[in-house]
């Protein structure tokens, strides 16, 4: 399959070596495709959600500057809805037309985004790149039919990841989708912190670290206990989700 360019790179010019996108555009999707996929939109029904969004994307941008980065986002523990803060933050930076953003599943265990996004990952994902199994990069690397929002879906079910998420190859699917252009964003769909080592793991292949705590669900000890696991300069903070 040839790499055809993103969507910020059609703007500017000709396609690059560097392209990394499957070839197939899905449909724009409508703001009723974007409620059922649980995705800020601009419409004023999602407005206060979008600017939390919008907010915690200037945050993270002020912390890091000019540079691109990639964010992990952890939840502490299951059922915090770090899924759905992770697909909302990539999306917040999407909605800058002037960024690209990818965002990857790495929970092998409980794999969400390609569900939520409604994407037949036919050509695999993540855990099929890291084996071997998927060929190019660009094969597991989807587009999502919001503007300049990529995936990369977890792929097969594996039980265990760690040492997967401390391979060569891991690391260099991060650091191409991140040297790929200069303004995509790369966000990590961790899985929780208490639950597995996966998350600190995963942590060393990232500049920032956003802890999600659902509201009303986790206890300080747990989000402290969570937050210990990270590098202190790393942590740009909690997230409370309230996912009622």
């Amino acid at each position: 399959m040839n790499a055809i360019p993103d969507d910020a790179a059609e703007q500017r010019g000709p396609v690059t070596s560097r392209s990394i996108v499957r070839a197939t555009e899905p449909q724009a999707l409508t703001t009723r495709a974007l409620e059922e996929r649980r995705l800020i939109h601009r419409n004023d029904s999602a407005r206060v959600q979008a600017d939390a969004f919008r907010d915690l994307r200037t945050r993270l941008l002020a912390l890091r500057g000019d540079t691109n980065f990639v964010t992990l986002v952890a939840p502490v523990v299951p059922g915090c809805g770090g899924s759905f803060v992770a697909r909302n933050l990539a999306a917040a930076f999407a909605f800058d037309e002037t960024k690209i953003a990818t965002l990857v599943d790495c929970d092998a265990l409980h794999p969400a985004q390609h569900m939520a996004l409604d994407i037949d990952a036919a050509s695999g994902g993540l855990m099929d790149y890291i084996e071997g199994n998927a060929g190019d990069l660009q094969h597991v690397h989807y587009r999502t039919g919001l503007p300049r929002l990529y995936l990369v879906p977890s792929g097969s079910v594996r039980e265990i990841t760690g040492e997967s998420f401390s391979s060569m190859r891991m690391r260099t699917l991060v650091d191409s989708l991140r040297s790929s252009h200069s303004n995509r964003y790369v966000v990590l769909d961790s899985p929780p912190v208490l639950r597995s080592p996966d998350a600190r793991i995963l942590s060393d292949l990232a500049d920032l670290v956003v802890l999600v705590a659902g509201y009303g669900r986790v206890t300080t000890d747990q989000i402290e206990k969570a937050a210990s696991n990270f590098d202190p300069e790393k942590l740009a903070g909690v997230v409370f989700n309230d996912i009622h």
